[in-house]
């Protein structure tokens, strides 16, 4: 006798998925092409970052479904009307610029 095959879990089934269109595919959520085209990487890290907040490994399966159609639907609202840089998802928009001389540190010299 056989055994069934067990279904994956919903974290594994999340995993899975390729791009951020099946993500919103697999969520049943609508979404800006617009939107993903401009800040893709952002939404998603966006995204991982609300899911961060939850303890997801303490939650059955439908509520891991639920904290993550939040998370995305919540990231890509964050984007519809702003940018990257004015969110700062990524690291790179946080951390100081190292070889930049601020325009209160210049002088104008007239001779």
């Amino acid at each position: 006798m056989t055994r069934p095959a067990s279904r994956p879990s919903m974290l594994d089934q999340l995993y899975a998925l390729s791009s951020a269109e099946d993500l919103f595919a697999f969520l049943d959520l609508p979404f800006d092409q617009a939107v993903l085209n401009r800040a893709r990487l952002h939404v998603m890290k966006r995204m991982g970052q609300y899911l961060a907040e939850s303890d997801l490994g303490q939650l059955d399966d439908d509520a891991v479904r639920a904290a993550a159609r939040a998370a995305l639907q919540k990231a890509h609202a964050d984007f519809e009307n702003s940018t990257p840089r004015a969110q700062k998802a990524l690291k790179i928009y946080t951390q100081p610029r190292g070889n930049v001389v601020p325009m209160e540190g210049l002088r104008l010299s007239v001779q």
